[in-house]
C-alpha cells in the first residue's frame, strides 16, 4: 500500500494538492461568508419591508377608524335626527311615520358610506328607537359598562369589539349629544361594522397570516385558519406553527389597534437557494479553472526538474549528459546551468582520469616486462661476487654484495613499497656507505645510531639516504681531509621521531645556505646544477606524506669548514598509520 502511494509522492502532485487545498479552503470561507451576508441581507430587507407594510397597514387602520368616526358623527349631527332626539329628550312622543322617516335618513347615509353595516339608535333611557325590534333595551344588546364608557367619552366613538350575536361583525357605541341643548345626553348610537372592513393586507403571496387586534387585544380580523392566542404572540419575535418557524411583526396604531403579521422564515429566504446554487456553481467552476492552472503551473515548475533528473540518471550509462536549456523560472534555470557546468567539468575529469588510468596500466605492463632486467642484474652481480671470492678478491666481492643489496632495496617492488622500517632504511644506508668507502677509502667514516625500540617504525622509503648522499658529495667530496657522517634516530618526549644526518665536512657558504632555506620555505625548485637538490626532494616528500601534521619539522644548519646538520622531526604514529593504510 505504501509503495503504491509513494509513486504519487512527487513535487508536482504536492504543489497541485497544496494549491487545491488552499483554493478549496479560500472558496469555502468566501462562500460561507458570502452566503451568510447575503442571507442576512435578504432577511433584513424582507423584515424591513414587512415592517414597513405593517406601518402602512396601521396607518390604514387609523384611516378606516377615522372614516368610521366621521360616518357616525355625520349621522348624529343630521338635523332631522337631532330634532327627533330633542323631542324625545323633551318627553314628546314620536310617531311611527317619524320613525320611518328617521330610518330612511339613516339608510340613505349608510348607503353612501363605507364600513358601517347598520346603525341602532337608543334613547337616553336605553330604549331602542331604530330599528324596531323585539329587544327594546340596549342592555339586551351590550354590557352596561360600554354605556358608562360612552358617557365618559362625551360623544367620541368607543370601540366595543365582537358582536355577541354575530362574530362576523364588530360594534362601536357613541353618545348622542343635542347641539341645541348644550350637548346634553339624548341617547346612544350603536354602529355595526363588518370585519372585512379592516382587511388591509393581501398576504397570500408570502403565505403570511395577518391578525388585527382591538384595544382589548381581541381579534377583529385574521386570516389564520386555526385558533391562536394573541397574548402569546405579543412579546415574541418568532413562533412555531405546524413545525414551521414564523417571524412575528407587531405594529400598534394611534387608536390602540395592534397588527400582527406572521411571515414564514423560509419565504423570506426562498431566493437564497438560487443564490447559493449560483455561488456553489461559481466555486466549482473556480476550482476547475484553478485545477487546470495549478496543473499547468506545477508542470511548468516540475517538468524541467524531471528532465534534469532523467538526465542525471544517464550518468549510470557513462559520461554525464548535459540538459538542454529550458524557459522556466530563474532558480530552476540557474540549477540547470549549474548542472550543465558540473557535467562538463566532471566529463573532463573523467576523461583525464581515464587517460591516466590507461597510461598507468601501460606503465604497469612495462614494469612487469622490465622485471626481467632486475633479476638479470641480481644474477649477474651474484655471479660476479662468486667469481671474485674464488680469485681471492674478498674486498671487491663485499662491494659487489653491497651493490647488489642496494639495487635490490632501491628497485624492488612490494605492497609496502612507499613505507619501510627504519631498520631497513639504515641497512640501505650501510650498503651505500660500503660502496662509497671503496671510492674514498679512509677519507670517509660513518656512525649509525638506531635504538631497538625504533627499528620497526615506518618511514617513507629512501627518506634518509639522499641526505647521506648529499653529505658525502658536498661534505667529503669538496675536501681532502677525512669526513665523518653520523646518522641517528631518537624518540622525543612528545611522541615525535627525530632523525639527524650530520657531517663535519666543508659546509655551505652563508649566502648559499640562505638561498636554499628560502627555496625550501617558498617551495620553489632549486636548480639541479646547484646545491640543495637532495634537500628539496626530501622536503617535498615530507610535505606530501605528512601534509596534515602540524608537527612536521625540516631544518638545516651549516657553517663553512665546520660541516652541515639536517634535522627531520616527524610523528611516529603517522608513519605506522600510513603504512597500515597502504597495506590495506
Amino acid at each position: 500500500m505504501l509503495k503504491k502511494l509513494s509513486k504519487w509522492n512527487t513535487l508536482r502532485n504536492q504543489i497541485l494538492v497544496v494549491f487545491l487545498v488552499v483554493m478549496v479552503v479560500v472558496l469555502s470561507i468566501v462562500t460561507a461568508v458570502t452566503l451568510r451576508q447575503v442571507s442576512d441581507l435578504i432577511q433584513k430587507n424582507a423584515e424591513n419591508q414587512i415592517r414597513q407594510t405593517a406601518v402602512e397597514a396601521s396607518g390604514r387602520i387609523d384611516s378606516l377608524f377615522e372614516q368610521l368616526d366621521t360616518v357616525t358623527k355625520f349621522i348624529l349631527t343630521n338635523q332631522t335626527i337631532q330634532d327627533q332626539f330633542e323631542r324625545e329628550y323633551k318627553n314628546k312622543p314620536v310617531s311611527f311615520s317619524e320613525l320611518q322617516k328617521l330610518g330612511h335618513i339613516v339608510n340613505n347615509i349608510l348607503i353612501n358610506s363605507k364600513g358601517v353595516y347598520s346603525v341602532e339608535l337608543y334613547t337616553k333611557d336605553l330604549k331602542q328607537l331604530l330599528p324596531v325590534s323585539n329587544d327594546p333595551y340596549m342592555f339586551d344588546r351590550i354590557h352596561p359598562e360600554w354605556v358608562r364608557e360612552a358617557d365618559q367619552a362625551k360623544g367620541n366613538l368607543v370601540w366595543i369589539g365582537k358582536d355577541p350575536k354575530n362574530p362576523d361583525y364588530c360594534l362601536a357605541i357613541r353618545r348622542i349629544n343635542l347641539i341645541n341643548q348644550d350637548f346634553n345626553n339624548a341617547g346612544y348610537m350603536i354602529a355595526r361594522v363588518n370585519n372585512d372592513y379592516f382587511s388591509v393586507m393581501n398576504a397570500d403571496e408570502l403565505d403570511q397570516y395577518t391578525i388585527l387586534l382591538d384595544q382589548k387585544l381581541e381579534p377583529i380580523f385574521s386570516n389564520y385558519p386555526g385558533k391562536i392566542n394573541p397574548l402569546t404572540l405579543k412579546n415574541k419575535s418568532t413562533t412555531q406553527i405546524q413545525d414551521e418557524t414564523y417571524m412575528v411583526t407587531k405594529q400598534s396604531s394611534k387608536d390602540g389597534f395592534v397588527i400582527l403579521i406572521l411571515t414564514p422564515i423560509q419565504s423570506l429566504t426562498k431566493g437564497l437557494s438560487g443564490i447559493r446554487l449560483g455561488i456553489i456553481l461559481a466555486g466549482l467552476a473556480g476550482i476547475a479553472i484553478y485545477f487546470i492552472l495549478s496543473l499547468f503551473l506545477s508542470n511548468f515548475i516540475t517538468k524541467p526538474i524531471i528532465t534534469l533528473t532523467n538526465t542525471m540518471r544517464l550518468a549510470n550509462e557513462g559520461l554525464l549528459a548535459t540538459n538542454p536549456k529550458t524557459i522556466t523560472v530563474n532558480e530552476i534555470k540557474e540549477l540547470n546551468s549549474t548542472y550543465n557546468q558540473l557535467a562538463k567539468e566532471t566529463n573532463h575529469l573523467i576523461k583525464m582520469v581515464y587517460q591516466k588510468e590507461i597510461i598507468r596500466s601501460l606503465n604497469e605492463l612495462k614494469a612487469l616486462q622490465a622485471q626481467i632486467n632486475p633479476h638479470f642484474l641480481y644474477n649477474t652481480l651474484d655471479s660476479l661476487r662468486w667469481s671474485l671470492e674464488e680469485k681471492g678478491e674478498e674486498e671487491l666481492a663485499d662491494v659487489v654484495v653491497a651493490m647488489s643489496n642496494l639495487f635490490r632495496y632501491t628497485i624492488s617492488k612490494n605492497s609496502d613499497d612507499d613505507w619501510v622500517a627504519l631498520e631497513d632504511e639504515f641497512n640501505h644506508i650501510e650498503n651505500y656507505l660500503d660502496i662509497i668507502k671503496f671510492r674514498f677509502g679512509d677519507r670517509i667514516k660513518w656512525a649509525l645510531s638506531l635504538p631497538d625500540t625504533l627499528q620497526t617504525v615506518k618511514i617513507p622509503k629512501l627518506l634518509i639516504q639522499p641526505l647521506v648522499e648529499n653529505a658525502v658529495l658536498h661534505g667529503s667530496g669538496n675536501q681532502l681531509n677525512p669526513c665523518t657522517i653520523s646518522v641517528s634516530a631518537t624518540q622525543v618526549s612528545d611522541g615525535q621521531l627525530k632523525i639527524i644526518v650530520q657531517d663535519d665536512g666543508a659546509g655551505i657558504e652563508e649566502n648559499q645556505l640562505q638561498a636554499i632555506k628560502e627555496a625550501l620555505d617558498t617551495g620553489s625548485k632549486i636548480s639541479e646544477n646547484g646545491k640543495g637538490m637532495a634537500l628539496y626532494n626530501v622536503k617535498k616528500r615530507l610535505d606530501f606524506y605528512y601534509s596534515d601534521q602540524a608537527e612536521n619539522i625540516f631544518m638545516i644548519e651549516s657553517k663553512r669548514n665546520m660541516g652541515t646538520k639536517v634535522t627531520i622531526e616527524i610523528p611516529i604514529l603517522r608513519g605506522e598509520l600510513s603504512c597500515t593504510k597502504k597495506r590495506s
